[in-house]
């Protein structure tokens, strides 16, 4: 579809508001939790992000599109949101090592995207209003219909997506004759985790999410991973158990965003929706063990209960968000245990928080 020939499309929010702007690629409608990234660089690496799963990305960065993609720069096999919402759309493109267009890639993958949009105003309003469902229609179906379909959408709250992202049959990562051997519980699993732990001697066999501790200790690792991914934690009421299981046999473990809220209700943690959730890469936490400042990625729209983590006697805050004060990490105390909301093996520029993996190796020498 060439810009001379885009169509009109809108974004109708659940709460009736609408916004409009102009089709790019393929025509149709897509729902999902409308949300906003702030980076302004990684576009390729958030769109194939399983944590994004069901969700509708607002870009705010004012250019999307304008360094191509790269087959390389990818964190799973297809695009994971559930569409695009942006200002200015490059359909030109300009970058050396770039394999195509974004455009083209949006086609290949059948992602509907809107351009055009006062991504400004949107994202101010969401601020405002919270996190809620939307849909993105290009092919002029009636506001009447869209809104009787978009009722239907099961709100995030509640709502299970580990099962949709996870792979469904286990796989090895990394040498098979490095030094350490890593379980790895797949949620929702970023390829660069993988590429962080396999750097630092570790081979990793990747599970499904509905896999038993009895599966992943088969394997007998050095030590247990659980990833990051979309949705409510709460329902992972399996994951939990493996958490529990690996604490109960005092196994290292570590746990990255959706891992990190499951080590939490493991241990009794209660987590909850955030109003509109954390996702960029410039947001600034402190290691409250060292007293430094992070900058960092993330990606979530829950997190753990703060009060009952101050209070609890075995659990302790090791990471605080500067913005907001919410929990940003944690360990166990009397177990070989840490956690944290963020993503260490994101670059967003500094490699502030990469020595979070090799505190995962420390652990495993003991």
């Amino acid at each position: 579809m060439k810009y001379t020939t885009r169509q009109k499309a809108i974004l109708l929010l659940s709460d009736g508001t609408i916004f409009h702007g102009k089709s790019i690629g393929i025509s149709g409608t897509t729902f999902g939790e409308v949300c906003f990234n702030t980076g302004m660089t990684g576009y390729q690496e958030i769109f194939t992000d399983p944590s994004y799963f069901g969700q509708l990305m607002v870009a705010t960065n004012a250019h999307i599109g304008n360094y191509g993609v790269n087959d390389a720069e990818v964190e799973s096999q297809s695009i994971k949101i559930a569409g695009l919402v942006c200002k200015n759309f490059s359909f030109n493109y300009s970058r050396v090592d770039a394999s195509g267009s974004l455009e083209d890639y949006f086609i290949k993958q059948n992602l509907i995207c809107i351009s055009d949009v006062d991504t400004r105003a949107l994202v101010s309003y969401i601020r405002d209003n919270g996190a809620m469902n939307a849909v993105i229609c290009t092919d002029e179906t009636s506001l009447e219909e869209l809104k009787m379909a978009l009722a239907k959408v099961p709100d995030m709250k509640g709502l299970e997506l580990a099962s949709k992202v996870s792979t469904t049959e286990p796989y090895f990562f990394g040498d098979e004759n490095a030094t350490y051997k890593i379980s790895a519980l797949d949620l929702g699993i970023k390829t660069n985790i993988l590429r962080n732990l396999a750097k630092r001697d570790c081979y990793i066999k990747v599970f499904p999410y509905n896999s038993s501790y009895q599966d992943l200790a088969e394997f007998n690792p050095d030590g247990y991973f659980l990833s990051n991914g979309p949705g409510d934690p709460e329902p992972l009421s399996g994951a939990i158990q493996v958490a529990k299981e690996i604490l109960k046999n005092n196994k290292p473990l570590f746990g990255i965003c959706l891992g990190h809220q499951v080590i939490g209700l493991a241990n009794g943690i209660s987590t909850y929706k955030m109003f509109n959730g954390h996702r960029g890469i410039n947001h600034p936490v402190k290691n409250l063990i060292t007293g430094k400042g992070e900058i960092t990625s993330q990606n979530h729209g829950f997190a753990v209960n703060k009060e009952e983590l101050d209070n609890h006697p075995d659990l302790e805050i090791t990471h605080l968000h500067l913005n907001d004060g919410t929990v940003a990490g944690m360990r166990v105390k009397n177990k070989n245990c840490f956690s944290v909301q963020y993503h260490p093996e994101a670059s967003p520029g500094p490699h502030d928080s990469s020595y979070l993996f090799d505190q995962f190796i420390e652990n495993i020498k003991g």
